[in-house]
């Protein structure tokens, strides 16, 4: 069709999964969703909305990099979880999303690629191709717990690579990014010259203690150009206040380049509004509260699932580190589609692992996010399907 950019001629067709979803739910039929990633939807803890209502609220007095009290803010929060950053090295945003595009501008022509890892979260071909950024695609080996390999990295790039995507830890993998890992990709990076972008948006939610483990890229000395992202989204569950942040590090010369011209891009849009930036410090203050709350969910909802599993079972839950989700590997036969549309005819409704782009075996993803008497609810059914399996 003429008239409109081939950036936004995106596939629209409905795969049988989401037309029988969208059939039960039209019926009125009850619904079991282990694919609710809403945190503001399952019952956790919110912080006072009297919060919001600062007296200089409606005020306006815009900075291109977002107000220095919110971004001491940030500097502040980011200084619990062990990352000693400058706030004038912190770049504020509406979304994650927001800064990916915003990197994209900055480091790269269109017709340029990055490298995204796989499986992970169906949201960067959207990203890049909007900016007339190309994706290439390398695997995190199952063998290696869904963990980064860095020769699968720089066998991904080519001459128009310019920046290495990694998400820590991976969603829905649940790996965090380990010292060695990062220490074998920095040397890569800075050979080749290309930056790091280091998706932590999960990075607060660990399951457990483990050394070695990468929990942020963001205050380290590291040979290339970092940018690290997060935000209000996942780390206080309050994705419609709609505030996440960049850190710049890297090279002090490359450091200091990226943000002036991130300050422009910044400039252009000024996206952040001001009563979230004013309102951020106690935003952030509660986010212990609401990360205690979500860790707890999680983990009873993990515990459930492990001790509902048969020994016997054909079927194995995927070791992982953290965040908000679950992966299951099934059998082959009768396949990812064919059992979520059977778990769905049950009322449970789960994702199949190609959403995610999985290969090299059969698997879903369940969010851990539901209330418990929800999950353990579906626990049963579950079971019940996946026994015909195989």
């Amino acid at each position: 069709m003429s008239g409109f950019s081939a950036r936004t001629d995106f596939p629209r067709t409905w795969n049988p999964l989401a037309r029988a979803l969208a059939e039960r739910r039209a019926l009125g039929l009850p619904l079991l969703e282990l694919t609710e990633t809403n945190p503001t939807r399952v019952g956790l803890p919110a912080p006072e909305p009297a919060l919001l209502q600062h007296p200089g609220a409606l005020g306006y007095a815009p900075e291109p990099q977002g107000l220095l009290s919110a971004r001491e803010a940030v500097a502040t929060y980011l200084a619990t979880r062990g990352a000693r950053v400058s706030p004038e090295h912190l770049i504020l945003s509406a979304s994650t999303s927001e800064s990916y595009g915003w990197l994209f501008k900055l480091l790269c022509e269109p017709g340029d690629n990055v490298l995204v890892p796989a499986p992970s979260y169906p949201l960067f071909e959207y990203l890049t191709r909007l900016e007339g950024v190309e994706t290439r695609t390398y695997r995190l080996p199952r063998a290696h717990g869904f963990g980064l390999d860095v020769e699968e990295v720089a066998a991904a790039r080519d001459a128009r690579t310019r920046a290495v995507l990694v998400v820590n830890p991976g969603n829905p993998t649940g790996h965090y990014l380990r010292e060695g890992e990062l220490e074998a990709l920095g040397g890569l990076c800075a050979e080749a010259g290309l930056a790091l972008v280091s998706d932590e948006v999960f990075s607060d939610f660990a399951w457990d203690e483990e050394p070695g483990r990468v929990p942020t890229v963001a205050g380290r000395e590291l040979p290339m150009l970092t940018f690290s992202l997060s935000g209000l989204s996942k780390v206080a569950g309050l994705p419609g206040l709609k505030l996440g942040w960049t850190h710049v590090g890297g090279p002090d010369a490359l450091r200091d380049e990226a943000l002036a011209r991130l300050e422009l891009v910044a400039d252009t849009y000024l996206p952040v509004n001001t009563p979230v930036q004013l309102a951020l410090p106690g935003l952030l203050a509660h986010a212990p509260h609401f990360q205690a709350a979500l860790l707890a969910r999680v983990k009873e909802n993990r515990r459930l699932l492990l001790q509902a599993r048969p020994s016997d079972a054909l079927w194995d839950v995927v070791p992982a580190q953290g965040g908000w989700s679950t992966v299951l590997r099934i059998p082959l036969e009768p396949g990812e589609e064919a059992t979520c549309l059977a778990l769905l005819d049950e009322g449970v409704v789960v994702q199949p692992g190609y959403f995610y782009d999985f290969t090299r075996g059969a698997f879903l993803v369940l969010s851990l996010l539901p209330p418990p008497d929800v999950f353990a609810a579906a626990l049963e059914p579950l079971v019940r399907v996946l026994a015909t399996s195989g």
